[in-house]
Parts: C-alpha cells; structure tokens; sequence
C-alpha cells in the first residue's frame, strides 16, 4: 500500500482516504454497501458499472451494430461473462428514432405483448431479443441486433443507442450495480441536431433521488423516452404509456377526473403485475407545472420549452374528463394545430386561456403581497416571568400594517429547545400599535417556574385577500407570514436554538412549498414547536375513535412518508376532527435514504442527549425512548417493538451498543443501499 498525493493506491484501487470523519471510504460513500466491504474485498471485486456506446452503424440492409464498453467505475475493463473478472455482466440494447419533423422516438425494437385479460395484443417498444456479442478486447464488445432496421428508413434522422445493463455482485454481498446510457448519432453521418430533451433527469431526481424502473437498470430519461413512447400501449388497460401522458397521469393520480368520477388509474406491466396509481399525490401541487418542467439552470431540457406547445395528449393526461372529438368540456379538436391559438405560453391576467394563467394558483397570485414581521426585542424572559414581544408588521411593498389588520396573528411560546416539551400559543390581534407602527404582545402564561435552558417564540398569521379569480370568480386567499423563530435563555445565558436534524431545503425538493395548517405553517422551525414529543391527535378525537396518535414530529413525518410500508394504518384527526389518512402513501425514493430529509447524519446514533419519550398511546410501546420512538416510525413490526423494548431499561436505551456509529450494526450500514 502507497500513498501518493493524498490518495490511497492499493494494489491498483484508487482509493480516497477517510474525509470529515469517514465521510469516503476507497470512493464510496456511508450510504453505499461497499463502503463497509473489506480492502481486500474491494480491491478484488472493484463494485459498481459503468457503461458506454463507442459506436454505432446502420448497414444498408438495415442490419444494426453498436459497441460498448463496460467498465468498473475506475475505468477498468469487465469481462461481460464474469469469468476473468468479478460479476457478470447483463446487458440489454434498445434502437430507436426520432423521425424528420417528429418530437418523440419510435423504437425499431419492439415485442409483441397478448394481454390475457383481453385477449388484445400491442406492438411495444422494448430491448433487442436474440442479438448477438462479439468480443472486441477487453471490456469492449460489438453487439449486432436481431432487430433490422426498416427497409426505406431516415438515415439522415436523429437515431439512439440506449443500453443498459446489472453486474451481480451478491456472492460479495454487494447486491447488483446498474448502470444505463444512450448514445445519438445520424446513419448518414453528421452532426445531432435533434434529440428528445423536455424534462431532465436531476429534475425528477429531486424527489426520486435516482430515478430508475423495471427493476432499476433503466436509469434517467433519456433511456425512459426510447421505449415510453406513443407506439406503445398496455394491451391490457387500453392505456397509452407514452412518456409524457403516463407521467402526468401518475403524478395527477387521485386528482385526475376520471379517478374523482370512480374510476382507476392502473397499468398492468411485467408479470401481469398491476400498479395502481389512483391513490396518488403530487407532493408539489399539480398545477405546479416547473416542479418538473425545469424553465431555467443546468436542470432545463434543451426543448423545456416543450410545455408551452399545447397537445391533446398532453392536456388531456391530466384533464382527461375532455373529449376533443366529441366536443366534451372542450371545443372539437380536429388535430393539435390550432390549440396554440387559444392557449398561448402567457397571458396578460391570471387565469386566462394561456398555459401559465390557466395553471396559475391562487396562493401565488400576485394580487398577494406577502407579510413580514420584525421581532425587534424579547424581555421578561426569566423562570416565573411572562415575555413581552416588541415587533413591527409590513407588507410585502413595506406599508407598515397593525394587527387587526391581519386575520389571524399568533405568537407561540415552547420549551426548553433540548428537546421541546409543552407550547402556548395565544392571538396577538388585540395588541395595540403605537404611532410608529411598532407593537408588543405579553403572553398570559408565565415561563415555569424553576425552568432552564431557553426557550423560543415563534409568530404565525394571515390575512384574507380577495380577488378575481379562475371563471373570473371572486376567491378569498390566505395572504401568510413567513413564520419567525426567535431564542432567548431562561437563564440569563446564551440562548441555544433548538437542534437542526431536517432542513426546509430538502423538504421543497419535493414539496416545492412546505405549508401546513392552512398554510398558516411554513418554517421547520416553527413546525417542531408544537410538534413535540408529548402530542397527540388526542383533542381532535371523539371518545369511540379513541386511542390517539402520536403527532411527534419525528414519528409523525417518518410514519406518513412511508404509510404504504407500515402494515398499520396512519390516520392523524385533525382541525374539525377531519380525519387524514397516510396509509397509502410510499415516498418517491428509497426510504433508505435518510440524508433525503436529514441533515448532517442526524439519523445516526447517538441522538442528542436529555432527549424526551415520545407518548404512543397507538404504537406497540406506549412510551418508547427518542431513539426507539424514531426507529419504530419505519420499522413499525411488533418484533421491531420488542426489540427496542428488550434494549431499554431503567437506565435508559442502549441502541448505542449495536447501532452507534462505529457498531456492527450501526444505522449508515444498516440503510446502506
């Protein structure tokens, strides 16, 4: 072993040494497998895929070759076989074509699938079936179809290489790596000019973090689009799984027409497997067309632009209660080519026939002006004192606004920040200004007596504002406060903030806009005030509906992200005793991946100390410990249960034992992926 430049080269592996605590080991990182593999292991087996397309032709008989590459992610060569090197390789190509004057692909690789339920068959887009390799050198391989391509095809048209391929390293105990890639050229030769680039893949790999089907070697969506595409319908629903109808479909779920109306949105894949897609919810609102369709940055497709040119297919994914043919909820529609006439990329009001206005929410209407607020001094902030806040309120243009100009104003008391353990929240609408456009809210309570440590205040309010909205209807708007935190010790010391363990930034990744309770709530920090270990649903339910749910934020997050996965219902009543169901929710990543919410290892062991039990009264474990309670959010199981309830005693939990952080089990190796 030598060590050169700060990198470890060990028998050949280029291996990057430990950096902040281990955050690499020989490249790879806590949340993969590997990082726990032995140097041995490692250095032997080399884990991961790398594929690449060096080549590719069309003959004049139509026949198709392409040569690829397939590599460990050093750039060293792998046997496909997996005789001379470790893992065999399996390795799938689609062709297609983006025909002259045409913005989707038409795969030249197809199948035939007869649906039994039926008795229909469709021609589907698919990999290349009976192809064979040739061994070119080590590592590289010419793989010629069985497909041709059709007699008279466009050899001046973009055409796409796509492959993909799994490197089975179980016998490792290095599960399987995948790997995909394309590769455009044009038969005649010559430069690309046209490809399929409307939505990128970093931008579905915000909520999804990588996003990858059928079994998960098919990566990104330039592979997706080669066989997603308008040539290929699931004989067995009837339903079109052209990428851009099915996406919209899947991300519309429980809010499509069809679906309001009783119907299903299902697709029957491999297998005959069915996945239904009714129960939906896109966690960014649906109208929130940029969550995807990325305008501008190194996230926007080269035709992002590709959502201001209205199509029937398009639109009637979502709004598919439209019968264009027919004229039903919608003018007769020939052919697309005069959609664009009505509905332009922008209007000039909100809520016009424009692509923008008719997706235009009314909580981000501009006829909001937003409303801020400076906390300008915190007194009185001893044990057995009640605090006094002095702020100022502004709208978003500055004009200074007083408190009864606001529908609602709260200011929220909580405590200690160690780990919140009761809150008082109380109107500051009756607090008169002064005629500098100053006020001061007195809480009624005092902070406790004998209390330590510090406390926070944090403000929550809204006006209604009413406009003009969709139909040119008036609508009535919450215009919200962005929540503020302030901390102060009880003690006459330095105030401590409460801990950060999820950030508002990863949370919009997915929800675009994190808002609860009538949007009234809008900060993390603001959310784990009243969200803490003591809460339940208990003053929302009726006597019969009886015991509550924890509302903990921890658990509460945990259990409603992945309520598809809990084999427990995850119903929390809320205002008005309106009951939210979470059952059947499943988060749009690996739940394993906790660094998806969680910041700086948050997740791991050990927790912060003086944390607090987390009441219940639902769970298996009525009172479990913070670190139980948090694991016992996912691993829901009775076994689960007894576990943490075996490893707690008197003294306290000792999770730490096997699942600390240099442990055999500790919580990074035990979600690594």
């Amino acid at each position: 072993m030598k060590r050169r430049a700060g990198v470890w080269m060990v028998g050949g592996l280029v291996a990057a040494g430990c950096l902040a605590g281990g955050v690499r080991r020989f490249g790879f990182t806590p949340e993969q497998k590997a990082f726990y593999a032995s140097e041995r292991t490692l250095n032997f087996v080399r884990p991961g895929l790398e594929l690449r397309v060096l080549g590719a032709e069309i003959a004049a008989d139509g026949t198709m070759t392409a040569t690829v590459r397939v590599s460990d992610p050093m750039g060293v060569r792998l046997d496909r076989e997996g005789r001379v090197t470790p893992g065999a390789v399996g390795l799938s190509l689609v062709a297609a074509t983006i025909p002259a004057e045409g913005e989707h692909y038409t795969a030249y690789t197809t199948r035939v699938q007869r649906s039994p339920l039926t008795g229909v068959s469709a021609t589907q887009a698919a990999s290349d079936s009976g192809g064979t390799f040739a061994k070119l050198a080590d590592g590289e391989y010419r793989y010629t179809f069985r497909t041709k391509a059709p007699g008279g095809f466009d050899r001046t048209a973009t055409h796409t290489i796509g492959v993909y391929g799994s490197r089975n390293l179980n016998e490792f105990e290095l599960g399987v790596s995948y790997a995909s890639t394309v590769f455009h050229f044009v038969p005649a030769g010559g430069a690309v000019t046209t490809v399929r680039d409307v939505i990128r893949t970093e931008s579905c790999n915000g909520c999804h973090t990588e996003i990858a089907a059928h079994g998960g070697a098919r990566r990104g969506m330039a592979m997706c689009v080669l066989c997603h595409t308008p040539q290929t319908v699931d004989p067995d629903t009837g339903n079109t799984v052209d990428m851009t109808v099915m996406t919209h479909k899947i991300h519309m779920g429980r809010e499509l027409p069809s679906v309001q109306a009783g119907g299903r949105y299902s697709l029957i894949g491999n297998a005959q497997r069915e996945t239904d897609y009714s129960h939906v919810g896109f966690p960014a609102n649906n109208r929130n067309c940029a969550a995807c369709h990325v305008q501008e940055g190194p996230n926007a497709g080269a035709q992002a632009r590709a959502m201001y040119r209205p199509t029937q297919a398009a639109c009637g994914s979502c709004h598919d209660d439209i019968d264009f043919a027919a004229g039903k909820g919608h003018p007769v529609q020939v052919d697309d080519s005069r959609c664009a006439q009505c509905h332009r990329p922008a209007g000039e009001r909100e809520w016009d026939l424009s692509i923008e206005g008719a997706h235009t929410r009314p909580e981000k209407s501009r006829n909001l002006k937003g409303i801020a607020i400076e906390i300008l001094e915190i007194r009185d902030t001893n044990a057995g004192q009640q605090p006094a806040v002095s702020y100022r309120l502004r709208d978003g243009e500055g004009r200074l606004l007083t408190p009864g100009e606001l529908n609602s104003l709260s200011f929220v008391l909580a405590g200690p920040t160690v780990d919140y353990a009761a809150y008082w929240s109380e109107s500051g609408r009756t607090d008169p200004p002064s005629p500098g456009g100053t006020a001061t809210h007195r809480f009624t309570p005092a902070i406790p007596a004998g209390a330590t440590g510090s406390y926070s205040i944090a403000v929550e309010g809204y006006r209604n504002v009413t406009f003009e909205g969709p139909g040119r209807q008036p609508v009535t708007v919450r215009d919200t406060l962005l929540n503020v935190t302030k901390y102060f010790s009880v003690e006459g010391k330095a105030a401590e903030p409460r801990r950060t363990i999820v950030s508002l930034a990863k949370c919009n990744a997915c929800h675009a806009d994190l808002e609860a309770h009538g949007r009234n709530r809008n900060q993390i920090e603001h959310c784990v005030d009243c969200h803490n270990p003591n809460l339940t649903d208990a003053a929302r339910r009726t006597p019969a509906q009886m015991p509550a749910e924890s509302v903990n934020f921890s658990t509460m997050i945990h259990r409603l992200h992945t309520g598809a996965t809990q084999g427990r219902p995850y119903v929390i009543y809320g205002f008005g005793g309106a009951a939210n169901d979470y059952s059947k929710v499943a988060l749009p990543a690996d739940a394993r991946n906790c660094a998806m919410c969680h910041v700086n290892n948050t997740e791991r062991l050990p927790l912060a100390p003086n944390l607090l039990n987390v009441v219940d009264p639902r769970g298996w474990l009525p009172n479990p410990g913070p670190a139980g309670a948090a694991c016992l959010s996912c691993h829901s199981s009775k076994d689960a249960a007894a576990h943490v309830q075996l490893t707690t005693s008197p003294l306290g939990e000792s999770c730490n034992v096997c699942h600390g952080p240099n442990a055999a089990f500790s919580v990074a190796k035990s979600h690594a992926r």
